[in-house]
């Protein structure tokens, strides 16, 4: 199985233009054989907080918002999965959430997960923590999923592999600097401490009050480098696991 993330810059909360780059990642994705392909930590806006709260209901989505129908389409076309970052809404109306939506090869939803480990920041901002567990089953494989703090916490990857999980996806925003170095140091150690393959779809570029680093990467098992993007670009990287 091919996996791979996506690293842009996303036009800071414009979720048409940004929905259409998303759409052609897809198909590129398809083009190179992926059966999956992984946005960044809510990469249909931007890392934009304080926009998005102050947006209200204009900014926040659900997984069939007629806005992502680009991304859906784009999945049944290429016949391609898609984990897509995005500003939700927490059930009950509580806040709004750090989410993403999971759309399978004919697009249509396989699971939704919202952050549960939100930062200090987040919270401030209004955003409120989810309660689930981010997992899926593509082609016969388990999948499970973090965005960006989940996976500071190293019992988020214990429960995917004891849940029987064989890959973990993580959606991230890691900054220039001291973002970069624990991106370096954390995902390797999740892979070789859980015997997980690890991708990491981060942003490249501006978001928010950062500065991304790129360098979406895809770890093996034993911690080692499958694939690597660069720290100065936008593009897929694609990784073909050893799921045996």
């Amino acid at each position: 199985m091919i996996i791979a993330a996506a690293q842009f810059t996303s036009r800071p909360c414009d979720i048409a233009a940004n929905a259409a780059r998303m759409a052609a990642f897809v198909t590129e994705a398809g083009e190179r054989g992926a059966a999956l392909v992984v946005f960044a930590e809510l990469a249909v806006t931007g890392y934009e907080l304080d926009a998005i709260v102050a947006g209200g209901d204009r900014l926040l989505l659900d997984p069939g918002d007629p806005r992502l129908a680009p991304v859906r389409e784009a999945c049944r076309a290429a016949g391609v999965a898609a984990v897509v970052g995005a500003p939700g809404r927490a059930a009950g109306g509580s806040g709004p959430t750090i989410s993403s939506f999971v759309y399978g090869r004919d697009g249509a939803l396989l699971t939704r997960y919202d952050k549960v480990h939100v930062t200090g920041a987040e919270i401030a901002a209004g955003f409120v923590p989810g309660t689930g567990e981010g997992r899926f089953t593509l082609d016969g494989v388990g999948f499970g999923h973090v965005i960006c703090y989940d996976a500071h916490f190293p019992e988020c990857a214990a429960r995917a592999a004891a849940d029987g999980c064989r890959v973990l996806l993580a959606s991230s925003l890691y900054g220039r600097g001291g973002g970069a170095r624990e991106r370096m140091e954390i995902f390797p150690a999740l892979a070789k401490d859980n015997g997980l393959h690890v991708l990491l779809a981060n942003h490249y570029g501006p978001s928010g009050p950062y500065d991304a680093c790129g360098l979406s990467a895809v770890w093996a098992p034993d911690g080692s480098v499958l694939a690597e993007g660069p720290d100065a670009g936008e593009g897929l990287v694609a990784a073909e696991l050893s799921l045996r």
